[in-house]
């Protein structure tokens, strides 16, 4: 099916979005009048009136004609005199491929490239072009593979596809706009009515009177109903749209291996999913690391930092190249799994192309540090912006951890505010421990049936995961908040730690780590005995 087929299918199914609206705001209509002449009264009241109120939000999706500017992903605009070099890319890929080069170029922070087209006429006539290209897939891939995922962006636009997806979009945000508002009025509906009937439950129970049971299961039912008609019709519109979208898919990696190579092809087709998963690891183990202290990495390591993990990471990168996704992500995923996309083209005859290492992609760039800290103040959001920058990675995992530890609330904590009346502490527990009251103290904790109904040594044991956890938490936090924990930070492994006390003089963190643990132990044994605990503790402050 060619482009304008493509194209006029898509127009087909958008205005069968229309004809969805015009149908309901008919049976609506058709309601109102049955009411007015068959009803009297108040009923005829509610019903017009609940008629208006759906049709509101079903007469707004019908006018979205316009998908709004600035949809496209956040990230910096960098012009042809700022980086020469991957402008000369671009525009060589695209005379190789045969289409027109963009015409601008964005730096985003995702593992992604992608291509967009604001066409004239609903998609039949070719309009400006964007390319969104991923600083991250520029750290992690070679510039050859580089160029092969570029050539694949490229066959989506000799194919007509971009100007196809401007249908297609605009059909997803009419249908999840309109779908969304009706939930968005259940879900206002249904909350309404929980805090009416709560506040009515309360003024019972303070009466001496039983209370009723939350019940909001009728709440928003007809817009919950509208909405299950768009979602039913939107399922619709995305099989029938994205029917053709996994050929296009298999048509772009050929125009890739055709202009890129082979080996290149298929090498960056392995590696996105893998720097994929790296770069959510990253971002939630090391660059969002200090949002609980209010703490950024140093500038331009927020994206700077993810080559650095890449490189001491290169073992288990190797192993996540090697598993590959055999299935897509949903049954509406435009992209076939990554599996057969490699296969497809490791089965090509081999060219000789695309297969040496020419570089990392972030060379591309004039001057990369300059660039991934203007990255960062283009798509971080205002209020994260405003966080305190940390001199060095180990000050962040330092400062992080300290808030964490700062912040602890465990279910210990929690039983232990019932012994004490300042805030609950280690000294105060292990006093409690010394008293003989631990397993009484136990009992507060949240428990199973089975736990709960468990005696003797039967509960010790249901008890003692969560006491062991709690209880280790807190012994690091008695001494972050003495300023006596030392954190090692590493690219390649998790953070470690270094205690004060007995435990420095052990050999390593698994002796730091083991010394902790039999301390733990011997507290919480059968007979509890605390004096490894407090020989890890420093003496206490004297007062001056």
């Amino acid at each position: 099916m060619g482009a304008t087929l493509r194209a006029l299918r898509a127009l087909v199914l958008l205005c069968g979005f229309y004809l969805l609206g015009l149908v309901l705001l008919a049976a609506l209509a058709a309601l109102d009048v049955a009411s007015v002449t068959w009803a009297h009264g108040a009923v005829t009241g509610k019903i017009v009136l609940v008629s208006v109120v759906l049709a509101i939000p079903v007469v707004r999706g019908m006018f979205m004609l316009r998908t709004p500017e600035g949809d496209g992903p956040v990230g910096l605009a960098v012009t042809e005199a700022a980086e020469p070099r991957l402008w000369a890319l671009v525009r060589e890929l695209a005379v190789a491929t045969g289409t027109r080069a963009p015409d601008t170029i964005v730096l985003t922070g995702d593992v992604n490239a992608a291509v967009s087209e604001n066409p004239r006429l609903l998609g039949l006539r070719p309009g400006p072009r964007s390319l969104y290209l991923g600083v991250p897939l520029l750290t992690g891939l070679t510039e050859a593979q580089l160029r092969a995922v570029l050539a694949h962006e490229y066959g989506h636009f000799t194919g007509g596809d971009t100007r196809l997806s401007a249908l297609v979009v605009r059909g997803r945000v009419q249908i999840g706009r309109t779908v969304g508002h009706f939930r968005a009025k259940a879900d206002g509906k249904q909350a309404a009515e929980r805090a009416r009937q709560q506040q009515a439950a309360a003024k019972r129970t303070a009466k001496g009177k039983q209370a009723k049971e939350v019940d909001t299961a009728g709440a928003g039912v007809t817009y919950r109903l509208m909405a299950a008609i768009y979602t039913a019709y939107a399922k619709l519109y995305l099989r029938a749209t994205l029917s053709t979208a996994r050929a296009q898919e298999y048509a772009a990696d050929l125009a890739a291996a055709r202009i890129a190579g082979r080996d290149a092809t298929a090498s960056a087709l392995r590696e996105i999913p893998a720097l994929a998963a790296a770069h959510d690891f990253y971002l939630e183990s090391y660059a969002t690391l200090g949002v609980t202290a209010r703490q950024l990495p140093p500038h331009g390591q927020f994206f700077g930092g993810f080559g650095r993990m890449l490189t001491a990471r290169e073992a288990e990168l190797t192993r996540l190249r090697e598993k590959l996704p055999t299935e897509p992500a949903s049954p509406y995923d435009s992209h076939p799994p990554i599996a057969d996309r490699v296969q497809r083209i490791e089965e090509l005859p081999a060219d000789g192309r695309g297969g040496q290492d020419d570089g990392p992609a972030l060379a591309l760039l004039a001057d990369p540090a300059r660039t991934l800290a203007a990255l960062e103040d283009a798509v971080l959001t205002d209020e994260v912006r405003q966080f305190e920058r940390a001199g060095e990675w180990e000050q962040l995992l330092g400062s992080s951890m300290a808030a964490g530890l700062a912040s602890l609330d465990t279910p210990l904590h929690r039983a232990l505010a019932f012994y004490t009346k300042d805030r609950p502490t280690l000294p105060a527990l292990l006093t409690v421990i010394d008293d003989g009251q631990l397993w009484q103290l136990a009992q507060r904790l949240p428990l199973s049936e089975q736990a709960a109904a468990a005696k003797g040594r039967a509960f010790r044991e249901f008890v003692r995961p969560v006491l062991r956890d709690s209880l280790q938490s807190m012994v690091l936090a008695e001494f972050s908040a003495r300023s006596l924990l030392h954190w090692e930070f590493s690219w390649s492994r998790p953070a470690s730690l270094r205690l004060p006390g007995s435990a420095s003089d052990l050999d390593g963190e698994a002796g730091t780590e083991a010394a902790l643990a039999a301390a733990v132990d011997a507290a919480l044994a059968d007979r509890p005995d605390t004096a490894p605990l407090r020989a890890l503790l420093p003496p206490a402050p004297q007062p001056a």
